[in-house]
C-alpha cells in the first residue's frame, strides 16, 4: 500500500471536504504517520473513513473527526492541553506537534505504554502520558486546552473546572443514536459559552456517570 497517496487521499476527499481548513491542523494531520498508530492488523485501513477497532473495546476515531477535533480547539504554540483518552496515540501526537505540552489521561495503562514508546521512536518529547481515570482527577492543574475523545451521556461541567480563563473543551455528548460534538470556551470573566459542530456517535468514555432511567 502507498502511504503517502493514501493520505494525500485522507486530506483532499475526507479531511478537507469536512470543512477542516486550518492550515496547521492540515500540516500536522499530513506529516504524523498515522499508519504507525493503528494496530497492524489494520493498517490497511490507517486513512479509510471510519473508526479503527483497538484493544478493550475503544476505537480510533475517524480522520475527519480527529481534523475537526484539531481545528475547534484552535491550540496556540504556547497551550497546554489534557487529552482525556489517548487511544492509539495518534491524536496525541498531533496535540503535540500543535501546542506547548499535552498531558494525556488513560484508564488502560496498555495504551499508555504503547504511545509512550511510539513517541520514543517518533522524538516526541513534550507529552506526558499517565493511567488513570480522568473522571477521578482533581481541579488543581489547569488547561488551556481539553479534548474528551470518548462520548459523554449528557453535559457534564467536570472537566469544564479544568479549563484557564479562555480554555477551550471539545466534547461529544448524548446518546445514541443522537450524540453532539460541542466546544466550550471558558471566557476570561468566567462565563461559559457552548458552541454545537457536528452530530456523529462514538463509543462512551469509560466510567462516565449515566443519567437514571425516566419512570412514569
Amino acid at each position: 500500500m502507498n502511504f503517502q497517496e493514501a493520505r494525500t487521499q485522507m486530506l483532499g476527499q475526507q479531511i478537507r471536504a469536512w470543512e477542516v481548513l486550518d492550515g496547521r491542523v492540515l500540516d500536522v494531520l499530513g506529516a504524523i504517520p498515522r499508519e504507525s498508530f493503528v494496530p497492524k492488523s489494520q493498517r490497511g485501513l490507517a486513512f479509510a473513513d471510519l473508526e479503527i477497532p483497538l484493544a478493550h473495546g475503544q476505537e480510533m476515531m475517524a480522520p475527519k473527526v480527529e481534523g475537526r477535533l484539531l481545528q475547534a480547539l484552535s491550540l496556540n504554540p504556547t497551550d497546554n492541553v489534557l487529552e482525556i483518552g489517548t487511544g492509539s496515540g495518534f491524536l496525541t501526537a498531533c496535540l503535540a506537534r500543535l501546542a506547548k505540552k499535552v498531558r494525556s489521561v488513560d484508564i488502560y495503562e496498555s495504551f499508555s505504554k504503547d504511545a509512550k514508546s511510539k513517541f520514543t521512536q517518533l522524538g516526541i518529547s513534550n507529552a506526558e502520558f499517565v493511567t488513570l481515570d480522568a473522571l477521578q482527577m482533581g481541579y488543581q492543574q489547569k488547561f488551556d486546552a481539553i479534548a474528551v475523545t470518548g462520548s459523554l451521556p449528557e453535559q457534564d461541567d467536570h472537566f469544564v473546572r479544568m479549563l484557564r480563563p479562555g480554555g477551550r473543551l471539545f466534547t461529544i455528548e448524548g446518546r445514541a443514536p443522537a450524540m453532539e460534538a460541542r466546544v466550550t470556551t471558558m471566557h476570561p470573566n468566567d462565563q461559559i459559552s457552548r458552541e454545537s459542530l457536528f452530530e456523529l456517535v462514538l463509543t462512551p468514555l469509560v466510567n462516565a456517570k449515566q443519567p437514571k432511567p425516566f419512570v412514569l
